[in-house]
């Protein structure tokens, strides 16, 4: 480990980081290795499976599947800002990352999942819209509409990150640089800091409480109404198609916000980062990759698109 004072202050500025990860027995790495690279190469077949199913189907041409597009690539994202580096280390018996590796993973990985709690937001409203008012849908979600949403998930998710990451790393870390986590999160971060974290601990839970909490209850809201008019539509049939565009995206917000809101809305001294790196498998690369399945399995349009695809390629390969 490097370490060089500052010219000004008696801060400590370190050069890298040590990831300790879930294990040092040897044996079980070589496991979770094969067990996580499984994970990741799923979650890319599933994510961009899913994008390329979208872009190729006139049918998907839709603001539900829009928002599903960018949430797959989303998923994508984060995931991959996280996954890859673990693998790496789970081959070899340094497990280092550098500040600026540090700096990079800990902003998108932030910025991405700040985005994927609006997204999932923008979502819920899109549901809202055409259960709620059918004939103004077509209005209210036009290609602009839903276009200002998602970049306005992207824009906030990253200016929310910014303002983590550069405050974390204005902390001093004088005694350790071993992050007990395999990724560089905000939580185990502060806790290696030997300087006071409060300021980082209020914008923490403001910032990820103002985003998780508002969006949360903005669904929970939407599917109260959702649920309301689904109610009165007169016959079974037509309730069970309006409430089956919704359970993909319930699900979804379910397994989310769950382990989400765990995570990042309790005080400090409630961390239990042994327990946090568990909970963080699922929201950082189980769940990415789940949701291509959630959205497929069902979804019948996609389960549909997908069927007919399939179809054509083999006439197309009998033909041949």
């Amino acid at each position: 480990m490097k370490t060089e004072n500052m010219a000004k202050g008696n801060h400590t500025t370190v050069t890298e980081f040590l990831l300790f990860g879930f294990t040092d027995h040897q044996e079980i790495q070589v496991v979770l290795f094969v067990l996580f690279l499984a994970i990741y190469i799923a979650t890319l077949v599933g994510n961009i499976g899913i994008i390329i199913l979208i872009w190729i189907s006139p049918c998907l041409h839709t603001p539900m599947y829009f928002f599903l597009n960018n949430l797959a690539f989303l998923d994508l994202s984060y995931s991959s800002a996280i996954t890859p580096k673990m693998l790496v280390n789970f081959l070899t018996r340094r497990k280092t990352i550098s500040l600026a590796g540090c700096i990079v993973q800990m902003y998108l990985f932030a910025s991405f999942a700040d985005a994927e709690c609006l997204l999932l937001a923008a979502m819920a409203y899109d549901r809202y819209m055409a259960i709620c008012n059918p004939l103004l849908y077509p209005v209210l979600m036009s290609r602009k509409v839903c276009a200002w949403l998602v970049a306005g998930s992207y824009l906030i998710g990253s200016m929310t990150s910014f303002v983590h990451t550069y405050y974390a790393f204005h902390l001093s870390f004088c005694s350790s640089n071993v992050i007990n986590h395999f990724f560089c999160d905000i939580p185990p971060l502060l806790a290696l800091s030997c300087t006071n974290t409060r300021i980082n601990e209020i914008l923490l839970f403001a910032l990820c409480g103002l985003i998780q909490t508002s969006t949360f209850l903005f669904i929970l809201i939407s599917y109260v109404y959702i649920l309301c008019t689904i109610l009165r539509i007169q016959s079974a049939q037509g309730r069970h198609k309006a409430f089956s565009t919704c359970t993909s995206h319930l699900t979804a917000v379910v397994l989310y916000y769950a382990t989400l809101l765990f995570t990042y809305l309790r005080p400090s001294s409630s961390y239990a980062l042994d327990t946090d790196k568990i909970i963080s498998v699922f929201y950082t690369i189980v769940f990415p990759m789940v949701n291509p399945l959630i959205y497929s399995l069902r979804n019948e349009e996609v389960k549909d698109t997908f069927r007919r695809i399939l179809q054509r390629k083999v006439v197309v390969l009998r033909r041949s």
